[in-house]
């Protein structure tokens, strides 16, 4: 089917080459006389006119639409007219008995939108195009999004931080959109980029931020405390859009951020063990943006932000805790309550109030300035975290909780208490028996503390060998092994480790408590071979002489008085 441009021109070359008039050029394209003389008088066809459709039925009730409409002006937003209340007073108060809902409906929606323009309660919408000064302007937002952890799809939230003059972003993905994940992000994007924008920051009118709206047309809102302290100490603004969807234009460079970095990254749905690896991964991915350019704009993300990055502010000297502080109280089992989940703290702390960090990815306990515990977040409703070495210093005093303690329970899932610890266990209550073999265990379990895992399971093993199970021998072979690992480390020289070399095990240890053992030959007999010389007296025999010959001289000066 030809369009009416196409119609018009073989009109007019007809008309032109042939001569034809406008009778015989209407017969012959098929079309009116009126369509002839449009296209002799123009080659460009008139627009076509809207038909006025009227509405006899709702004619007559216009001008009450239109009142009840005004009246709504200076009405409460939440007791303005519907189309459904304004169908039911023309039926009530005007008897019209043959409107339908959708018709009241379809004008109501065009009349109301006139009639606030007409008030000034309305603008057209419309956009201004905006300039963004490099290092002075960025945009922050949260999206959803979905990711195989450990083969269990979970829903998550993804911080994104975007500078607006080059584009340049870090998106985060957290478990939640808490305050403690807002502001983790934050601290994660300044130092990531390098800096802090100078003028200002904007944002939805997120609850981690915004406790209130204050209307008057001034962008006012009642802003959180944590909020105001975290702004404060980095020294930066924040710029609130308007409520709504009215106000995803005021920072659509983020807006469309979220879209683009999902759908050509996080599409299919990423499978990581951990959001830790996953947010190692998205490193790697805005490395790669670096070369991407986006629309409208010369040159490349990376480009545009080597230009902006020495125009940010410097970032304070100290960090700013991200994490939301509590002070809950240590009860009898060392444990502490945050959030409906359990996690334990040094027993001695049993009866005291604690001060908590809690963070996206795991939480913080500090007695007064120091660190005592720091336990992953979980997010099972009744679940616990239990440390066993949070535990050693009660079990010294009660052994005989260990074997079905929370504590060891969980040390063995974890894999911390492996199986040489199980073994020791075992050999030492053989031989010292059940109270003081579980006390040798935990003075062992003491040693993780200042050595390394490794040198101490090569001690336990060490001990194991030579039937030496106790905490002393452990020690001392856990002591040698950790220096030999941090020579080994540091490149020492292979000559003075002959033993870690050849990968040859000798048995050098002589236990101090060998009268404990109940087979004595047995040790003895693992001994290394003596290969010294026997000790000789052969040199004090010269002194013997020595003083016999001394004796045996005369006393001259007694014999010249004589």
């Amino acid at each position: 089917m030809e369009s009416r441009v196409e119609l018009f021109a073989v009109i007019r070359r007809d008309a032109r080459v042939e001569g034809l008039g406008v009778r015989a050029l209407a017969k012959r394209h098929g079309v009116h006389r009126r369509t002839v003389r449009q296209a002799l008088a123009s080659a460009t066809p008139p627009a076509r006119k809207r038909p006025d459709r009227s509405s006899p039925r709702l004619d007559p009730f216009k001008d009450a639409i239109d009142d009840m409409l005004r009246s709504d002006l200076d009405a409460p937003r939440k007791q303005r007219h519907t189309a459904t209340r304004i169908l039911a007073r023309l039926v009530e108060e005007h008897a019209a008995t043959n409107l339908s809902y959708s018709t009241v409906r379809d004008y109501v929606r065009i009349r109301r939108a006139q009639i606030d323009l007409e008030a000034g309660r309305r603008v057209e919408d419309a956009f201004v195009p905006q300039e963004h000064a490099p290092g002075q302007e960025a945009e922050v937002d949260f999206g959803e999004v979905y990711v195989v952890i450990q083969g269990v799809k979970t829903k998550c939230q993804m911080f994104i931080y975007r500078l607006s003059f080059s584009g340049k972003a870090v998106h985060r993905v957290y478990p939640t959109c808490a305050q403690e994940a807002f502001l983790e992000g934050h601290i994660d994007a300044f130092e990531t980029l390098g800096g802090i924008p100078t003028r200002h920051i904007r944002y939805d009118n997120l609850t981690s931020a915004v406790l209130a709206v204050l209307h008057g047309g001034d962008r006012r809102r009642k802003e959180n405390d944590r909020w105001v302290l975290f702004k404060s100490f980095y020294g930066f603004d924040s710029f609130y859009c308007q409520p709504g969807i009215a106000g995803a234009h005021e920072k659509g460079g983020v807006e469309g951020e979220v879209g683009w970095f999902r759908r050509n990254h996080l599409t299919p749905m990423p499978e990581v063990e951990s959001l830790d690896e996953l947010n190692d991964k998205i490193k790697g991915w805005e490395a790669a943006d670096d070369a991407r350019r986006i629309t409208g704009k010369l040159n490349a993300i990376g480009a545009d932000y080597a230009a902006e990055r020495d125009l940010l502010a410097p970032l304070p000297v100290d960090r700013f805790d991200p994490g939301l502080v509590l002070h809950p109280r240590v009860d009898r089992s060392a444990m502490i309550t945050v959030r409906m989940m359990k996690y334990s703290v040094p027993a001695h702390l049993i009866g005291r109030k604690v001060r908590v960090s809690l963070r996206t990815s795991h939480l913080v306990v500090f007695d007064g300035h120091t660190v005592v515990a720091t336990h992953p977040r979980i997010a099972s409703r009744g679940g616990h975290v239990v440390d066993l070495d949070h535990y050693l210093e009660l079990l010294k005093h009660k052994p005989g909780a260990l074997p079905g303690s929370t504590a060891l329970a969980s040390a063995r899932a974890s894999g911390a208490f492996t199986a040489a610890h199980d073994a020791f266990w075992a050999a030492s209550r053989k031989v010292n028996g059940d109270t003081e073999g579980t006390k040798q265990l935990i003075d062992v379990l003491l040693l993780h503390r200042s050595l390394p895992t490794e040198a101490v399971v090569a001690g336990i093993e060490t001990a194991l060998t030579v039937g030496a199970v106790t905490a002393e021998v452990v020690a001392v072979e856990a002591r040698r092994h950790a220096t030999t690992f941090e020579h080994a480390a540091r490149g020492a020289n292979a000559d003075r480790h002959r033993v870690a070399r050849d990968n040859v095990r000798e048995q050098r240890v002589v236990s101090l408590t060998q009268r404990r053992l109940t087979d004595p030959a047995a040790v003895i007999a693992c001994l290394p071979a003596d290969t010294r010389p026997l000790p000789s007296v052969a040199a004090y025999d010269e002194l013997l002489s020595r003083r016999h010959s001394v004796a045996s001289e005369p006393d001259l000066s007694k014999a010249s008085t004589s």
